[in-house]
C-alpha cells in the first residue's frame, strides 16, 4: 500500500492551526477533476494544493470537510476500491485504506458526499468554500447546503455565509513548516542541478528544446514529480518575451540564452532562471549589463529579512533597473521623472517577487487595508530583477538588441535574515562561463 508523503501528525497539526482561526465554522476541500486530452487520454494528475496541504491526499475525486472541534473533525469523501479501475488507472487508497494510512476521523465514499456533507454542515456558523474553482464540484456543494435549507427556518436563521477557503488556507501555506522546508529545500537543489547540465550541455547549432529536455532528464533522475511549471527555455531576441513557450529556435554564438525552468518535487516548487552565453563567453556590453542586473539581483537578495515590507524589494528593483537604463543611456533624466513615467516599462514589466511552495505562484495575501506585509520568518519568495531589449525597439543600441536578462533565486525567510535554497547554481559570470559547454571541451 502506498504511504502518505507527509507524517499525519504534521498534517494533524496544520488542521489545529486552521482550527483557531475559524471556529464554529466548516471548511469544504474539493479535489480538482481528473484532466483528459480526449475522451480516454488522461493528463498526470496534479492535486489542488489546500486539499493536499490539510490532508496529505493526491487523488482525485475526494472532499474534505473540516469541523473544527466538533466529532468527526476530519472528514474525508474518497473514490472507492475498484479492481476493474485499478487494472487501468492504478491503485487506489478507498475508504479503509484512506483511514488507516492518513487517520481521519471519519471517511465515506465520494458518492455520499450530497448525502452526508448537509448533516455535517448543520450548525456551522458559516462554511469555508471557494466557488467558481471547480465547476463540477460547485453543483454538489450547492446540493449539500441546500440540504440544510429546511432546518434553518424554524430558528429564524438563513443559510450560512460562504466565504473563500483560499485565503484562510493561504495565510497558513504562507509561513512554511520544517517538513515543506525541507521539501522546498530538496525541489531548490534538483533544479539548481539540472541548470548545471544545462549550462554544460550548451553549444551553438543545438536547440532551445533539446536543453529543455536535458532540464526534464536531470530532474527526473533525481527524483522530481514534475515540472513545477511550463519551463522557458529562450535564445537571443525570444528571451526578451517573458512567456516564451516555443522552445524551438537554434542556439547561435554571440547570442544569450535566458532559463527559466523548476522541479516540482513532491508537489513543493522549485523555481530558477540563469542566463549564459551560447558560446562560453559573454561579449563585452552583454557582461556588463548582465552584470548590473547581478548586482542589483544580490542587492535585493541581501534586503530580505523579517520585518521587511514586501513591496519594498519592488521599489527598490525598480529604482535599480532605472539606474541601470540610465547608466547604459537607454533613458535620459532622474531616477525620479523616469519611475513617474514608467519609462522602464518597456525594459522590465514584471514584478521582482512572488511567493514559492505548494504552487510556483504561492498562496497569500500580500496586501492588506492597502498596506504592504512585512516579511515574516517560514516565508518562501523568489527574487528575478530582470532587463529586457527586444530587437525592435528603437531606443536600444544595437549591441544589446535581441538581449533579455533575467537572474532568479528561491529564497527562505530566516529569523536572521534570509537562506538562498538555490544557490547551488553558479551566477557569476566567470562561473556560469566556465560551465558552459563542459561537455564538448
Amino acid at each position: 500500500m502506498r504511504k502518505s508523503a507527509v507524517p499525519p501528525e504534521v498534517l494533524k497539526a496544520r488542521r489545529r492551526q486552521l482550527g483557531a482561526l475559524i471556529p464554529g465554522c466548516a471548511l469544504v476541500l474539493p479535489a480538482w477533476p481528473e484532466q483528459y486530452r480526449n475522451a480516454d487520454m488522461h493528463y498526470n494528475y496534479r492535486p489542488e494544493s489546500n486539499l493536499y496541504y490539510l490532508t496529505g491526499y493526491d487523488e482525485p475525486e475526494c472532499c474534505l470537510v473540516f469541523r473544527p472541534g466538533k466529532t468527526p473533525e476530519t472528514v474525508m469523501f474518497v473514490r472507492e476500491k475498484n479492481v476493474e479501475r485499478e487494472t487501468w488507472d492504478g491503485f487506489r487508497f478507498g475508504v479503509d485504506g484512506a483511514k488507516q494510512v492518513f487517520g481521519y476521523d471519519a471517511v465515506y465514499p465520494y458518492s455520499q458526499f450530497t448525502k452526508v456533507a448537509p448533516e455535517l454542515l448543520r450548525g456551522c456558523e458559516r462554511i469555508y468554500y471557494s466557488m467558481f474553482r471547480n465547476r463540477e464540484f460547485d453543483v454538489l456543494f450547492g446540493e449539500a447546503v441546500m440540504g440544510i435549507s429546511g432546518w434553518r427556518p424554524r430558528y429564524g436563521m438563513g443559510l450560512p455565509p460562504i466565504e473563500d477557503a483560499n485565503s484562510v488556507v493561504g495565510e497558513l501555506r504562507m509561513r512554511k513548516d520544517e517538513t515543506e522546508i525541507e521539501m522546498m529545500r530538496k525541489a531548490a537543489l534538483i533544479s539548481a542541478e539540472a541548470h548545471i547540465e544545462m549550462m554544460k550541455a550548451t553549444k551553438p547549432g543545438i536547440t532551445e528544446r533539446y536543453l529543455h529536455g536535458v532540464f526534464l532528464k536531470e530532474i527526473m533522475e533525481r527524483g522530481a514529480t514534475t515540472e513545477a511549471y511550463g519551463g522557458i527555455v529562450a535564445t537571443g531576441n525570444n528571451a526578451t518575451t517573458l512567456h516564451y513557450r516555443f522552445n524551438e529556435s537554434t542556439l547561435e554564438s554571440g547570442q544569450v540564452l535566458l532559463s527559466d525552468c523548476g522541479a516540482e518535487y513532491q508537489w513543493y516548487s522549485g523555481d530558477i532562471t540563469r542566463c549564459w552565453p551560447v558560446n562560453g563567453r559573454f561579449s563585452t556590453a552583454h557582461k556588463r549589463v548582465y552584470e548590473k542586473v547581478l548586482q542589483l539581483q544580490k542587492e535585493l537578495i541581501g534586503m530580505v529579512k523579517p520585518g521587511l515590507p514586501h513591496m519594498d524589494l519592488q521599489k527598490r528593483a525598480v529604482e535599480g533597473s532605472v539606474e541601470i537604463l540610465l547608466d547604459e543611456k537607454i533613458l535620459t533624466g532622474t531616477v525620479e521623472e523616469n519611475i513617474k513615467a514608467a519609462a522602464h516599462a518597456p525594459f522590465y514589466p514584471h514584478g521582482v517577487s512572488h511567493l514559492l511552495g505548494l504552487d510556483t505562484h504561492d498562496s497569500g495575501v500580500l496586501m492588506v487595508q492597502g498596506k504592504s506585509r512585512p516579511l515574516e520568518a517560514g516565508w518562501a519568495l523568489t527574487i528575478e530583477p530582470g532587463l529586457y531589449f527586444p530587437a525592435n525597439n528603437s531606443k536600444v543600441p544595437d549591441e544589446l538588441k535581441g538581449l533579455g536578462i533575467r537572474i532568479e533565486d528561491d529564497i527562505l525567510v530566516t529569523p536572521e535574515g534570509n537562506e538562498n535554497m538555490t544557490r547551488a547554481v553558479p551566477k557569476d559570470a566567470g562561473e556560469v562561463e566556465a560551465l558552459v559547454g563542459a561537455n564538448y571541451k
